[in-house]
């Protein structure tokens, strides 16, 4: 109530310093808003800080808090993990395994032996994949036979060795029917000499 008196009594008296008397035309004097609202809230913003200063502060007694008896944590149960639906592992490559020496531009079966850990079969409509590194002229290649859950298979991939010599690595995966792929990443290295 106190800071609105003095903003309003502060807004009166600059309306009425900008008055001039006397008989001559008056000449309007410009009023910056901006620097007048400024100049307001300035005293408002003293007024409060000035009012706070004021007010007696009281402290407060600290208070013990007491310490918890140590208590036994039990073992959590295990919970299962959840599966799912399409999921795979490596087992083994079950041909050119990995560091095999190739000649330069030599054509290649890759073969990796997979268990399907998913809880879906997987159709002739899953496929192996490329998924990164060199791809060494390989192609996507459909499943040709359906596998179930918890069994194994052989899935393979025709290859070509690059020309240049080297170490190249190959990653590949599967996918399911509408093209996501899942599981475990399968690896061919190869080396040109």
């Amino acid at each position: 109530m106190k800071t609105a008196h003095l903003a309003s009594s502060l807004l009166i008296v600059i309306l009425l310093a900008s008055c001039s008397g006397g008989n001559a035309s008056p000449t309007p004097t410009p009023v910056d808003v901006n620097a007048l609202q400024t100049a307001a809230v300035q005293t408002v913003v003293a007024d409060i800080t000035q009012t706070a200063a004021a007010q007696p502060t009281a402290t407060v007694p600290p208070t013990e808090t007491p310490v918890p008896e140590p208590t036994e944590t039990p073992a959590p149960e295990a919970t299962p993990t959840p599966q799912t639906c399409d999921n795979s592992a490596f087992i083994n490559d079950a041909s050119v395994p990995d560091g095999t020496v190739m000649a330069a531009g030599q054509e290649f079966i890759k073969t990796w032996k997979v268990k399907n850990t998913g809880t879906c079969s997987w159709t002739t409509g899953y496929r192996i994949i490329y998924s990164y590194g060199e791809k060494m002229g390989g192609l996507p290649t459909a499943l040709t036979v359906e596998i179930a859950p918890e069994a194994e298979t052989e899935i393979a991939v025709k290859l070509k060795a690059p020309l240049k010599s080297g170490t190249y690595s190959g990653y590949w995966r599967l996918a399911n029917n509408n093209g996501y792929a899942f599981g475990e990443i399968f690896t061919v290295i190869i080396t040109v000499p």
